[in-house]
């Protein structure tokens, strides 16, 4: 039986897979410099993974007879994600990646847990499929963390 905790975790977790979408995007764009170059083409393949989380979340919620949410119900919350005035920080875009990334994976940890304990092993198995997508790429950004030059 599904829960408003679930179809709320799902909520959020689609509206802020858009965000980051957005996000990544943006920066993706505006980054600059030879140190960039790596962090971009990550960014840009990990765009269309996070539109696909986006739409496996919507169409579970469909699944679970409630909406998608458009764009009025949708509040920005990466604020340390935003494109950098200095366009060649990408240093606080790996940070704002992984911060991004910490709460993804939170969400998703319990959206695994809630639909446990709701008996909903579908909405567990979109869940498990997301967190380990997340889980990865924090693990590619952290390398990046790691291998950036630190002026």
């Amino acid at each position: 039986m599904t829960t408003d905790e679930i179809t709320d975790l799902l909520t959020e977790a689609y509206i802020d897979e858009l965000e980051t979408v957005m996000n990544y995007l943006s920066n993706a764009i505006v980054l600059d410099g030879i140190h960039a170059e790596e962090v971009k083409a990550s960014l840009e393949q990990d765009i269309q993974e996070e539109l696909d989380h986006a739409r496996m979340l919507g169409e579970r919620l469909k699944q679970l007879d409630e909406s998608p949410p458009g764009s009025e119900s949708f509040e920005a919350n990466q604020h340390s994600l935003q494109p950098p005035a200095d366009t060649t920080d990408v240093q606080s875009v790996i940070e704002g990646v992984l911060e991004a990334e910490n709460d993804a994976i939170e969400t998703y940890r319990s959206l695994v847990e809630a639909a446990a304990d709701a008996n909903d092993p579908v909405t567990e198995d979109v869940a498990v499929t997301v967190l380990s997508d997340e889980e990865a790429h924090h693990t590619e950004f952290r390398g990046f963390q790691k291998e950036f030059p630190t002026d």
